[in-house]
């Protein structure tokens, strides 16, 4: 009897050993799962933000070169300072790509030579200013524009006549 009875001790303790390595290999296999679905997760979350990334980037170079297509150059009409349809069109390309980066740019004024040096200077002025606030008033930052006037002192276009003084009437933006 005392045999029989080790028997079932030792029968019942293999059965428990057996039952707790059981539990054990099937909380190592939920811990395994549970690490592989998290890696799983993490690769997927990567995979998503690179596919992200590269469609911001693309779009980013879409809008850069739909303002390259444009120039940079805003012309205005004689003595004004008010913005044309067409340097709207520009501009609002230039917009849309400068609200997807943090670069600054510098407007020129520029004007023809008809006038005198002082009020060319204060015209040349007031056109760069008008692009810079149509500019704030569209959401680019006031902090990341710098405005100048060089009046009639670089000229592109030399000589008299209005094809030649038309070129001249502009606001250059300078990326910097």
């Amino acid at each position: 009897m005392k045999y029989l009875s080790q028997i079932k001790k030792s029968i019942a303790l293999s059965f428990c050993a057996a039952l707790l390595a059981a539990c054990a290999s099937t909380k190592d296999k939920e811990a395994e799962d549970a690490a592989a679905a998290a890696a799983a997760a993490a690769a997927a979350s990567a995979a998503a933000q690179k596919q992200q990334d590269a469609a911001e980037l693309a779009e980013t170079q879409r809008l850069q070169e739909a303002a390259d297509a444009y120039g940079n150059v805003f012309y205005f009409e004689y003595d004004s300072s008010t913005l044309t349809a067409q340097a709207l069109d520009a501009l609002n390309a230039h917009i849309a790509a400068l609200n997807r980066n943090t670069a600054s740019v510098r407007l020129e004024g520029h004007t023809d030579e008809r006038g005198t040096r002082e009020y060319n200077l204060a015209l040349g002025e007031r056109r760069a200013n008008a692009v810079r606030d149509y500019m704030v008033a569209s959401g680019i930052s006031g902090l990341r524009i710098e405005t100048v006037s060089y009046g009639e002192e670089r000229p592109v276009a030399y000589g008299t006549g209005e094809a030649n003084w038309a070129q001249n009437r502009r606001v250059a933006l300078i990326v910097q």
